[in-house]
This record gives structure tokens, sequence and C-alpha cells, in this order.
């Protein structure tokens, strides 16, 4: 054990941290080395393996990312904007492989992981399934097919506890949209309509949010012509999926140079 590559988890007590603390605890490729939360949760001190109410894993929860990254290959890191380029300047340093699931980042704040990435491995990607990255594949192949009489909406659902809308998985999709269209999405993007809103524009890319109990993740790009639509859908139903595609990419960066990379790369996607 060992000699298998040796992970930190950030945000270790949220649903994607216990996920991938389970998914850790049982690989045979990597091993849990690291857990982080934030300063004063009730985490801190802790085994996270007892504090998800099983056995001990032999790792203590600490606040201190810079002594958990130093004995680390890799973090994997699904927490907030703020704390993920806090955590991708200490990786960098140490020059780990950043495995970033979090998403909802502003424009500085992704040019602090772009940064970043100029020292160290960064793997971002606003979904970590082979299934939506495939979909993504698709959504841009399909929308370089038709033209703008095809209208296209990206209808997204997500658990009540979701703080960000759009989904980074839904931007994926509308982003692959509009590049199959040879348009920028931030000039297309349709993301608020209430009221008397007038037609629909011509080559608008709408973006629908629903958020409700535990829905773990469903997607929906719609391409709506006359007399006929085009659906194409992904549902996730495990959050372990996620959990397992982070892994993966983890493993994948062991041996990479510096740069900044996605689940497509990961997957060997790029030429679909």
């Amino acid at each position: 054990m060992a000699d298998l590559p040796g992970i930190v988890v950030t945000g270790v007590s949220g649903r994607m941290g216990r996920m991938l603390v389970e998914t850790l605890r049982d690989s045979a490729q990597a091993r849990l080395i690291g857990a982080l939360e934030r300063p004063g949760h009730d985490w801190i001190g802790r085994d996270p393996g007892e504090a998800m109410g099983g056995a001990a894993l032999g790792v203590t929860v600490t606040d201190d990312a810079l002594e958990a990254f130093a004995r680390a290959h890799a973090v994997i890191d699904f927490t907030t904007p703020e704390a993920t380029v806090g955590y991708a300047d200490i990786a960098a340093q140490a020059r780990l492989v950043h495995v970033i699931g979090t998403t909802g980042m502003d424009e500085a704040q992704l040019a602090r992981i772009k940064a970043a990435a100029r020292h160290a491995t960064v793997i971002r990607a606003g979904n970590m399934s082979l299934g939506v990255n495939l979909l993504v594949q698709l959504t841009r192949r399909v929308a370089a097919a038709l033209d703008a009489d095809f209208d296209i909406e990206i209808v997204e659902a997500h658990h009540r506890h979701k703080v960000d809308a759009p989904s980074g998985t839904a931007l994926m999709l509308g982003a692959a949209a509009a590049e199959g269209r040879g348009a920028i999405l931030s000039e297309v993007a349709d993301r608020a309509r209430d009221g008397m809103t007038g037609a629909r524009e011509r080559g608008a890319i709408g973006f629908h949010a629903l958020r409700g109990g535990d829905i773990v993740g469903e997607h929906d790009v719609i391409f709506a012509g006359e007399g006929e639509r085009i659906v194409l859908r992904h549902v996730a139903t495990d959050r372990a999926i996620f959990a397992r595609g982070a892994l993966k990419a983890a493993l994948w960066g062991q041996g990479q140079g510096p740069g900044a990379f996605d689940m497509v790369d990961v997957l060997g996607l790029s030429g679909l």
C-alpha cells in the first residue's frame, strides 16, 4: 500500500468528500493519506472513517493544507471557488496533481487556476463522469451539424443543496454547443427568462436549472426545430461515478508535466 499514490481529499465531510473517502478506501490503485476541512469544523482532529460511522482509516482530518500536501501525490478537490484557488496555489508549490471538480468560479478565480497550471498538473472539469464527457462531445458535433433553425435549450436538475446555477456541467454543454456553432457562449447564453421577454432570439442557448430533493444530476440538451426535436440526455443515479472519475484523473496525472487538462484528455475522447 505504501507504494500506491497518496491522495488528499479536501472538503472531506461533504457529499463528494465522503464518496471520495469510500472510493479510496476500496481502491487497489491509490490510498488516502490526507483529509482537509475548513478551520473550526468539528471533524478536525478526527479520523474521517470514524467520523463517517465506520472503521478508522489511519488519517486525521486537518485544516493545514501545506502539511497535508507535503506528503501527497495528488489532491482531489470538490469544495468552493474561494477554497479551491487557495489550494491551487499550495498544490502548485508542491508540484501535485490537482484534480478540481469545484464549479461556480469567476474569471479571476479561473485565472488563478490557469497560473497554477504553469507549475503543476491541473485537471479541471465541471463533471468527472464518462457519460457526461461523451455527452459534451456529442453536443458539439450535433450543434455543428445543425444550423440556428434548431434552438438549443439546456435543462439541468440537481439536489436542493446545490448552491450554483447553472451547473458546471450545463455550462460545459453550453460551451460545447456554442463551439460547435462557431460562437462564444458568453455572447449567446440566455440564463434568465421572466415576464414579457419577447420572442426567443435566433442562435441563443437557453439554460434552465431545477433544484429539489436528492437528485444526483440530470442534463438534457434539446435541439428544437420546426416539426422535430433532438434530445441528448444524461442521468446520474449514483454520486460514485464522479468519485471514480476523479480518482481516474488523479492517477492519469501522475507523470504528466505541468499544464491545464480536462476529462476529455483523461478519457481520451478528443478524437470523437
